[in-house]
């Protein structure tokens, strides 16, 4: 807490939220009007996947759960949790210009069917800085709290839909733009937000950082095996197998127990 980084963060984000509104707006691209993006969307798209069945057994020793975003509409809570699913991230900012309009009964209706939720933020780094995309977040749902139902937020990094695939960044600016996310993030809640990606995408844009190992790691891979993992990590801690399917939203692999979740939404 009395680290370098954990003091920068601070005078960051204090000068910040002296200069900066409570509800900043986009001067570069906005959003196509048909519907804003969600975990995985780009990456399935780039990386020529469309449809996956992935792992249908995990083991006793990963957990299954799902993520959303207003693509889903008004999700059926009761009939979700009937599915085994113990946990769920649900998408709730985009840049600083767009909030998912079913955010509220998405992550407050997943809560209450007892499932351990978090939210989730897909990044615009062409449109604002990092800090600026991580108070947005925070102040729109993406907060995180000690109850031991709530998961840290998530930082969604994966090919830009509306222009060039790294956002017009060279892999330093890159990962320059999502250590203001981070850091900015864990001055405000006090925990490190996990990143979802893909490894390919990491690579291709971050030039395969290693910075970023404190995160938990989100990691998008359509296929019956993890796979390589970016370089920052030795291991994920979510592992979103498949973006198809009956159930709602993606789904995902917690690496680990349900006690391990909890752990992780305890903090």
């Amino acid at each position: 807490m009395c680290s370098k980084s954990w003091g920068a963060a601070l005078a960051a984000g204090a000068l910040l939220l002296a200069q900066t509104p409570a509800v900043a707006r986009e001067s570069g691209p906005r959003y196509d009007g048909a519907e804003e993006h969600y975990a995985g969307s780009q990456i399935a798209l780039h990386e020529g996947v469309t449809v996956s069945v992935g792992p249908l057994y995990g083991g006793e020793t990963q957990t299954l759960g799902h993520d959303v975003s207003g693509h889903q509409g008004e999700v059926d809570w009761p009939g979700a949790a009937k599915t085994g699913a113990k946990f769920v991230y649900v998408k709730a900012t985009e840049g600083t210009g767009f909030v998912n309009p079913r955010f509220s009964q998405q992550y407050d209706g997943s809560h209450g069917v007892g499932l351990i939720r978090g939210a989730y933020h897909f990044g615009r780094p062409d449109i604002s800085d990092g800090a600026a995309q991580a108070h947005y977040f925070v102040d729109h749902g993406g907060g995180w709290s000690g109850d031991g139902k709530t998961l840290p937020g998530a930082l969604d990094v994966e090919y830009n839909p509306y222009g060039e695939t790294c956002y017009g960044k060279t892999p330093a600016q890159m990962v320059a733009w999502m250590a203001s996310f981070a850091e900015t993030y864990l001055w405000r809640t006090g925990r490190h937000p996990a990143i979802y990606t893909s490894t390919s995408w990491w690579k291709l844009c971050t030039g395969n950082s290693t910075a970023f190992w404190q995160n938990p790691l989100w990691l998008a891979r359509y296929h019956t095996e993890i796979g390589e993992l970016p370089a920052s990590w030795k291991h994920q801690t979510v592992w979103q197998f498949s973006n198809k399917g009956s159930l709602p939203g993606d789904q995902n692999w917690f690496n680990g127990t349900i006690d391990h979740v909890r752990a992780l939404a305890i903090g």
